[in-house]
């Protein structure tokens, strides 16, 4: 099984993506510190040093590196990366899209909080952090929207994204043992 949680920078993704790896046994993988290793150096660090298209470049090769390696996993993706190249389309082809759907207000609660860990947010200004995630979430949400399941991330338990998944995957009688 392959599981690809996808949705804006704060949605949740590595939280439940660490969950849902503990409970269904299957390994967890956030892409970002995929990269982080695979570089050496914080993805901060490569935005300052070789801005955002060779960051996109590195974070398709990298998604295209976990999916063939590994042939089970819950993968943390970035927020930009089902925005970028084709990768909606390949982590579709790859396995199941879950996108964590979670409303404006709690991603601004998070992500002042996280401000300094984020290369595209750090020099936006609180009264400005809201008209950007508005602004993005109506760039993203096209490609967002592709996911094969949507979860409202502030509604959900665990049971109900193993649920999810169970009604999308091709072979649910594993993951009815975990339920």
């Amino acid at each position: 099984m392959k599981v690809f949680l996808i949705g804006f920078m704060g949605s949740g993704k590595t939280h439940w993506g660490r969950r849902l790896g503990d409970k269904l046994q299957i390994p967890f993988y956030d892409l970002d510190t995929v990269i982080t290793a695979k570089e050496n150096r914080s993805v901060s660090d490569i935005f300052a040093e070789k801005g955002e298209e060779y960051f996109r470049y590195l974070e398709k090769d990298t998604l295209e590196e976990v999916v063939e390696e590994q042939e089970n996993f819950i993968l943390s993706c970035g927020g930009g990366t089902p925005c970028f190249f084709n990768n909606i389309e390949f982590m579709k082809k790859s396995g199941k899209v879950v996108w964590l759907n979670t409303s404006t207000d709690m991603l601004r609660q998070r992500l002042l909080k996280e401000r300094t860990s984020r290369p595209l947010i750090r020099e936006i200004t609180d009264d400005e952090l809201q008209q950007y995630i508005l602004r993005k979430l109506r760039e993203r949400r096209m490609y967002y929207q592709q996911a094969d399941v949507t979860v409202s991330e502030e509604n959900t338990t665990l049971e109900e994204l193993i649920r999810l998944l169970l009604q999308s995957e091709e072979e649910p009688d594993r993951l009815k043992e975990e339920l």
